[in-house]
């Protein structure tokens, strides 16, 4: 079979041949959760036109992930009724399976993958995702193939886990030129004939019935039957493929000339929030590439050569269209870079040993304060700044990107030792934030504490030379006080920060 999609992006997880009576291919949709630019979805289709078979685009939601709550079910959900829309009339069967209870889905993608030429699967290296897949692979006995559709790069393309975005982008500016030249198809439908698979067999369909309409719109009554963390209500904007085109085209329009210049200022709304779309797959990386291009009237010819790792420059776009896509290929892929090449990228021995080192010699250094994990996840801090970022964090499922800083360095400041700073800003980030659980939500967390960063001066209590945040010049440095007014303690009143005396002044 002709092979479209680059070889760097397929991962074959077992020894088995395709099975060229099998009756589809199918398609194991867990982290691409898209209709179009999914290089998964692109294979998967590859695999049918070759063997001339239905295909079964199958994708799931199980009811006890970690942290599973209401507001992630709902974005999921909204996710699947979009796709199921977005399908219905192409040559594919769609199925959506959720979980009523835990437990209830094992065996449904076994069964499924029985009557299966090929499986097709998600290539992600974060969350519970990894080790569901290799259960997976355990389970299936036909070809079984993960596509990386996470990033302009092939993620496991690069030769190490790179320590710098600096490093990184030195590395990444070789390749993407060769990167640039295959992209996931925007229709992966156009010009493909297939025949349609007209339904699964009866006896799937009794034992794992597929969700009502209520359920796939996520209503209320709906999810309050699923037993979900409850205190974690909706987040104020949708899920699927189309709110995150929404979003998309209107970050480009309204946000993206501002964004160089004005995206850490809270009152200043210049900061994409696309994230949330891309972590959970509704947004491609090369659908948010392609619409910055074509706002910037871009041409690939117009690449420019390596620059040594410059921030500036590469593209050859405006400045504000370079600072966004530092952010979307630089530091999003570097996350997962560092995810794909370390199992413990969420632990603590994972950070440099600069970093290892002088936190532990801080690590019995007295604590003004501490407070307690639901201390800190109900905002009772003396800090209000502190408070109006987790208060944002807990309501919207969104955090402010420069606050997301601060919020990270005071954890470290008002917890116990270095380990349960890490630990408490996990389990708020990944409770909370609709895109947490992320490869970029541990480069953040863990930056926090060193990761890609170096040593500065002078040595502080508790940081040692880990880079230190005060709330107070955070005030001085942004514009913040329509943020204050509408997440602070006293709403109208601003607040002062209060970092306390023990790193006063320094």
């Amino acid at each position: 079979m002709a092979v479209r999609v680059p070889a760097p992006r397929i991962t074959v997880r077992n020894d088995a041949p395709p099975r060229a009576d099998g009756d589809y291919v199918l398609y194991w949709c867990t982290a691409a959760r898209r209709t179009s630019f999914s290089f998964a979805l692109d294979r998967a289709v590859e695999w049918a036109v070759g063997l001339k078979k239905p295909l079964l685009f199958f994708e799931a939601l199980r009811a006890d992930y970690p942290w599973a709550s209401v507001r992630l079910h709902r974005f999921v959900l909204q996710g699947m009724a979009a796709n199921r829309a977005a399908l219905a009339a192409r040559p594919v069967l769609y199925r959506a399976y959720v979980e009523p209870k835990a437990g209830a889905g094992k065996g449904l993608l076994a069964s499924l993958a029985r009557q299966a030429c090929v499986v097709v699967g998600d290539d992600w290296p974060c969350f519970f995702l990894p080790s569901m897949v290799e259960a997976a692979a355990r389970a299936i006995h036909v070809r079984f193939e993960l596509v990386d559709g996470n990033g302009l790069l092939p993620m496991r393309a690069a030769p190490e886990a790179f320590g710098s975005a600096y490093a990184f982008r030195r590395w990444w500016q070789h390749e993407m030129a060769g990167a640039l030249q295959r992209f996931p198809r925007p229709d992966p439908w156009r010009g493909v004939a297939l025949p349609r698979l007209a339904a699964l067999p009866a006896t799937i369909e009794a034992r794992w019935p597929e969700p009502g309409e209520a359920l796939l719109a996520a209503q209320p009554g709906e999810l309050a039957k699923l037993k979900l963390r409850g205190d974690v209500g909706p987040a104020p904007f949708d899920g699927g493929a189309r709110a995150g085109r929404a979003a998309l085209l209107d970050f480009v329009a309204r946000k993206l000339p501002r964004y160089g210049e004005e995206r850490s200022d809270p009152d200043a709304d210049a900061a994409s929030g696309l994230s949330p779309w891309l972590h959970f797959g509704h947004l491609a990386a090369h659908e948010v590439f392609a619409e910055v291009a074509r706002r910037e009237g871009w041409k690939r010819a117009e690449l420019g050569e390596p620059n040594g790792g410059k921030k500036e420059g590469f593209w050859r776009m405006s400045g504000a269209a370079e600072s966004f896509l530092d952010e979307l290929v630089g530091w999003r892929e570097l996350g997962f870079n560092f995810c794909a090449r370390r199992p413990d990228y969420a632990d603590f021995e994972s950070l440099p040993p600069w970093a290892k080192e002088s936190l532990r010699r801080h690590a019995l250094d007295p604590r003004l304060r501490t407070y307690s994990v639901e201390q800190f996840a109900q905002a009772r801090t003396h800090d209000p700044v502190w408070n109006a970022a987790q208060r944002e964090l807990a309501t919207t499922g969104r955090l402010q990107n420069y606050l997301r800083m601060l919020w990270g360095k005071k954890i470290v400041e008002w917890t116990r030792s270095p380990q349960e700073a890490a630990a408490t800003m996990i389990e708020l980030n990944n409770r909370y934030a609709v895109d947490g659980r992320d490869p970029n939500s541990y480069s953040g967390i863990f930056w926090v504490l060193g990761r890609y960063d170096r040593p500065w001066a002078p040595e502080r209590d508790v940081f040692g030379v880990i880079r230190w945040m005060s709330s107070a010049n955070t005030l001085k440095k942004l514009r913040m006080k329509e943020y204050l007014a509408k997440w602070g303690d006293e709403p109208g009143a601003g607040g002062k920060a209060g970092d306390g005396t023990l790193f006063g002044g320094r």
